[in-house]
């Protein structure tokens, strides 16, 4: 049972959020998120990172019940080590967007996962600014779409990622996918209805939580989703992009700074 007073979930981004800019998290947060759990609230590790990832993703928040990965398009019960959602897009609608938006801002370097075992390798063109180690598999865009996939990555070297995606908002109907981008120069494009909040609203059904009860962190556009989702409270670090402090209803200390350890363990001390 969980104190009046207290959040029933929480849903924490991972990098850029939690997970500091050396890619660890800290002792002192895996510890309060300990704590956190044993008061009995939910957590939830909602990230950008696909289910190839998973390990790496269990590794930095060990103590999460569930993971919404890749954008909100698969959804772990860590407890039943079974998906509750697992989302793809056709290669035939990615290869219409990804048309659309070189007829609007030019050539674009695409990356797409397909593969959804641990490290499976990304598939496309090479990227040596890729900011996380990464095996690329380089294939050509027609043999990458030849089916269907988790999500895919497109960069233009001309536009910065925040014009790019607002192009893509722009030119791309959202009933034919989402668009987003977390912070790797990337537009991310993902199946169609599929974002951070969606995702969460799986968990939350599956456990009886209402949206009002859960406390969410984030730092990059792809995070505003269940900003608008989650009604507790929507909490910034200090680090986030300016949209999303724009929404936030507060600001912690930055990732480096273990912002979202240090709000939670004042919150415990209520």
């Amino acid at each position: 049972m969980v104190k009046p007073g207290l959040p029933k979930l929480i849903a924490t981004d991972l990098d850029g959020t939690l997970v500091r800019s050396d890619d660890t998290v800290s002792a002192y947060t895996h510890e309060v998120l300990e704590r956190v759990r044993a008061a009995g609230i939910r957590i939830v590790g909602a990230t950008g990172r696909g289910p190839r990832l998973t390990s790496l993703t269990r590794n930095d928040i060990r103590v999460a019940d569930f993971l919404v990965l890749a954008q909100g398009g698969w959804v772990l019960d860590q407890a039943e080590s079974s998906y509750l959602l697992r989302s793809r897009l056709a290669g035939s609608t990615l290869a219409r967007v990804l048309a659309d938006l070189e007829a609007e801002v030019g050539a674009l370097s695409v990356l797409v996962e397909a593969l959804e075992h641990d490290d499976s390798p990304l598939w496309g063109d090479y990227d040596p600014t890729w900011r996380y180690p990464v095996v690329v598999e380089r294939r050509e865009r027609a043999e990458c779409l030849g089916g269907d996939v988790i999500k895919a990555f497109a960069r233009s070297f001309d536009y910065h990622v925040d014009d790019l995606l607002e192009v893509a908002r722009r030119i791309v109907p959202p009933h034919v996918a989402s668009v987003t981008q977390a912070g790797l120069d990337y537009v991310e494009i993902c199946p169609a209805g599929v974002d951070k909040g969606t995702g969460l609203s799986v968990v939350a059904e599956a456990v009886g939580v209402d949206p009002r009860d859960v406390l969410v962190f984030g730092d990059m556009p792809n995070d505003l989703p269940m900003f608008a989702w989650a009604g507790w409270s929507r909490v910034a670090v200090a680090n986030a992009h300016p949209a999303v402090m724009a929404v936030a209803d507060e600001v912690t200390l930055s990732n480096d700074e273990d912002g979202v350890a240090v709000y939670l363990d004042k919150l415990l001390s209520r």
